[in-house]
């Protein structure tokens, strides 16, 4: 995959080929769920631009980090974990690859997902945790010092 495009539609390609293959047959499919990629958008990460966003499949919802510059992956150790500092939280992630997608890193947020009922509910769900992770950014004080209010300078 190119780094420098937005990874949704080639994850989508790729864990639909996987549902496809591998996962036929596994009790632990959610019938109601289809292979969805919610929010990805590029993040300055402790490494650099990584991008981010929730990969829902049929089992398992996952936050993703993806490398959208060379390096940009928070490295982790053999058969660990490492914890990354979103804007909303710090949250674990272990090390995760698929040869068509390469590295990439994944916190498990559901697994399996038999508990939603249907595609609406699993994206609200991803959504709401984008909004928590990600919240939007506040708008600055405003400078109400003594010196300002009197147009005496900053």
């Amino acid at each position: 995959m190119n780094p420098a495009q937005t990874p949704g539609p080639g994850l989508e390609q790729l864990f639909r080929q996987i549902a496809d293959t591998r996962m036929q047959g596994i009790p632990i499919l959610n019938p109601a769920l289809q292979v969805q990629a919610i929010g990805f958008r590029q993040w300055d990460g402790p490494h650099g631009q990584l991008w981010v966003g929730v990969l829902l499949t049929p089992w398992f919802m996952n936050l993703l980090l993806l490398p959208a510059a060379a390096d940009s992956l928070p490295p982790v150790p053999p058969g660990g974990e490492v914890v990354v500092q979103l804007p909303g939280d710090a949250l674990p992630f272990m090390a995760g690859h698929e040869a068509a997608l390469g590295d990439y890193r994944l916190c498990s947020l559901f697994s399996p997902v038999l508990q939603f009922v249907d595609q609406a509910s699993a994206c609200s769900t991803a959504e709401e945790v984008l909004k928590l992770l990600f919240p939007p950014a506040q708008p600055a004080a405003p400078d109400l010092s003594r010196r300002r209010l009197f147009g005496l300078g900053r």
